[in-house]
């Protein structure tokens, strides 16, 4: 009978959390689309204001953007710092 050694079950828990933290990829792309959408309906009613509301727009997707990104380096400093 084989037993797990802490190191692999150190390293299969951290590759675990990397890819639960990508599922954090998920609601970024879901709340810019609904953005983007959002943003074509306002234009669509008022096309004098399609800079402005443009401008609003890739601002919140820019913020909306950095929670993807966050889970992505965390995701990345899971499996490159449990090197065993």
């Amino acid at each position: 009978m084989e037993l797990v050694t802490s190191e692999a079950f150190i390293r299969a828990l951290a590759l675990l959390g990397a890819g639960i933290a990508m599922i954090a990829g998920i609601g970024p792309g879901i709340g810019q689309g609904y953005a983007a959408g959002k943003a074509v309906e306002a234009v669509g009613r008022q096309p004098e204001a399609s800079g402005k509301i443009t401008v609003t727009m890739l601002v919140g997707q820019a913020m909306a953007e950095t929670t993807g990104l966050y889970a992505l380096i965390i995701a990345f400093i899971l499996i490159f710092t449990t090197n065993i």
